[in-house]
């Protein structure tokens, strides 16, 4: 009797807490699926899936011959296309509060010179990935839907299919959004110890050839789009080397600064 109940009380000391995790984690998620349920509510009342859809293909649109209109080839693409746009749109909108949720759920476990990391770099990181996608909107699309037009040939009447443009909308703003944490992955990197400042430095070369090669796969096939990426990425892997030497300074552990004093 004595082995059984000492069993049963060690199991309850260690299943307690696992099972109070996995409940924070799924109230966590459920208040992630709250914001974009109340998000999505709002888009789908006011600008409404349509007009959601209108402001997405704008760019395409005004680059069409007059009176060229896009065409669904699907019987509910129609229906079903802007209610896609309005799911994503309400889940980028609701990006801020998910990674907020995830951080209440992780901060707990992190110490404290931990979270002068993770914080700072979850913010940038989302920041980071708008703006990729908001330049990929606002410039590069209106740079190569006008390149791409004027390469049709005149026997071909340009009509895009709206799902497969979603498809391809999509497919550009993860990768603009995706190539802009170039500065975030150079933090973590040198963070980590896997390499060192005066080596991310004197990889310049290797990265910008990378990074060509990246901006011409991903890109559309003019040199407008391929340079409108491949620069941006060059500046923020400068940017990124810059911060990783804050970042390094100010995030480390109190055994190192400790070490880092007595040297000096």
């Amino acid at each position: 009797m004595t082995d059984s109940n000492n069993k049963e009380d060690e199991l309850a000391g260690t299943e307690q807490p696992f099972v109070q995790h996995l409940i924070e984690l799924r109230d966590r998620l459920l208040h992630s699926l709250y914001g974009i349920a109340g998000v999505l509510a709002v888009l789908l009342f006011y600008p409404g899936p349509s007009k959601l859809y209108d402001f997405l293909a704008m760019p395409l649109v005004k680059t069409l011959p007059e009176g060229s209109r896009m065409i669904a080839v699907g019987v509910v693409s129609p229906f079903l296309v802007p209610i896609k746009v309005s799911v994503m749109a309400a889940i980028a909108l609701s990006l801020p509060w998910i990674l907020y949720q995830i951080w209440a759920f992780v901060a707990p476990g992190l110490y404290k010179h931990e979270k002068k990391l993770v914080l700072p770099l979850v913010a940038a990181s989302t920041v980071l990935f708008y703006m990729g996608a908001a330049f990929c909107y606002f410039f590069v699309f209106g740079q190569a839907f006008p390149a791409i037009q004027k390469m049709a040939p005149m026997s071909v009447a340009v009509s895009p299919d709206i799902e497969a443009y979603l498809d391809f909308v999509i497919t550009m703003f993860i990768a603009f959004g995706v190539a802009f944490e170039v500065p975030i992955v150079v933090i973590i990197l040198a963070r980590m110890g896997v390499v060192t400042i005066a080596q991310l430095k004197s990889f310049r070369t290797y990265f910008v050839v990378g990074a060509a090669a990246v901006a011409g796969l991903v890109t559309p096939p003019d040199p407008v789009s391929m340079i409108a990426l491949l620069i941006p990425m060059c500046l923020l892997y400068e940017l990124g080397i810059l911060a990783a030497q804050v970042f390094i300074k100010h995030t480390a552990a109190p055994d190192d600064e400790a070490a880092d004093a007595a040297k000096s």
